[in-house]
């Protein structure tokens, strides 16, 4: 989704077949690619999933950080240095004129993070999209990192796309959660409304998945099946294998979300069958 969004899709094999992208009301689709290297640039950064990966292993972390900051700002070298040691000490690495000039290998796994995100910040984009900015770190270094951009975020007014798979994280972070299934958006709703009652069984599934710290021990209630082959999705709903609430009707029909009320939407076509968690 987020490289969809940057159109880092390689195509071939990747398209991008219909619909839009918009961003300040302008379809992201229509821009050629000299104008979306300058979106990239700028207005619209990401954070990839692992910092380890994402960086150049010959190329000093300083002018990683600051390589945007030449190319789509016209920085001179030695401005641009300044902006990257004053992003690094935002981020909360010491000592940042000295540690500039290492090389990734020379740095842990949550300082590389630290990394990544400086260099997502540089420029003050209007959006961050970030890919599960906390994968591998400890719990400790997790809470870091998601106040950092929580910080950072209101600092700057950004708008944030927060992907993760860790429940409680997107409790204690999101406003607003689209839930995500085969590729596809089953649910959307506000952090509120989709922990108190959820409207798609998928939903249902992780939320009950997550172990609990009060009440009686109880064993925890694994999703049945597997995964579709995303390259072979037959018509109707994704999740229709794997669903407790089933019904014929829910293979056959093409599913859409739906308004169930105000800021919740579902693509369950029987929304009334799913219990409320207890």
């Amino acid at each position: 989704l987020c490289r969809s969004i940057l159109r880092l899709i390689p195509n071939p094999p990747g398209t991008i077949s219909a619909g839009k992208i918009l961003f300040n009301n302008e379809d992201l689709m229509l821009l050629t690619e000299s104008e979306m290297q300058r979106v990239r640039g700028t207005q619209i950064k990401m954070i990839f999933q692992n910092p380890m990966t994402s960086l150049n292993p010959v190329w000093p972390i300083g002018d990683q950080i600051t390589e945007g900051l030449r190319i789509h700002q016209g920085l001179k070298r030695s401005e641009a240095r300044q902006v990257g040691i004053d992003l690094l000490q935002r981020v909360g690495i010491p000592s940042p004129e000295v540690r500039f000039k290492d090389y990734p290998f020379q740095w842990s796994g949550g300082m590389l993070q630290r990394a990544v995100i400086a260099m997502a910040m540089a420029g003050d984009p209007q959006l961050l999209l970030a890919d599960e900015p906390t994968t591998a770190l400890d719990v400790t270094i997790q809470d870091q990192i998601l106040a950092l951009l929580l910080e950072l975020q209101d600092r700057k007014n950004m708008a944030m796309l927060l992907v993760s798979h860790d429940m409680a994280i997107v409790a204690e972070t999101c406003d607003q959660v689209a839930v995500m299934y085969a590729g596809q958006i089953v649910e959307v709703a506000t952090v509120q409304k989709l922990f108190a009652a959820p409207m798609h069984p998928y939903t249902v599934g992780l939320i009950n998945s997550i172990p609990k710290l009060t009440g009686q021990s109880k064993r925890l209630v694994p999703i049945a099946g597997q995964p579709p082959n995303l390259v072979n999705i037959r018509g109707g709903c994704p999740f229709a294998e794997r669903c407790q609430y089933v019904s014929p009707d829910c293979v056959e029909i093409p599913v859409f979300l739906r308004d169930i009320e105000v800021d919740h939407q579902t693509a369950c076509i029987y929304p009334e069958r799913i219990e409320r968690l207890q």
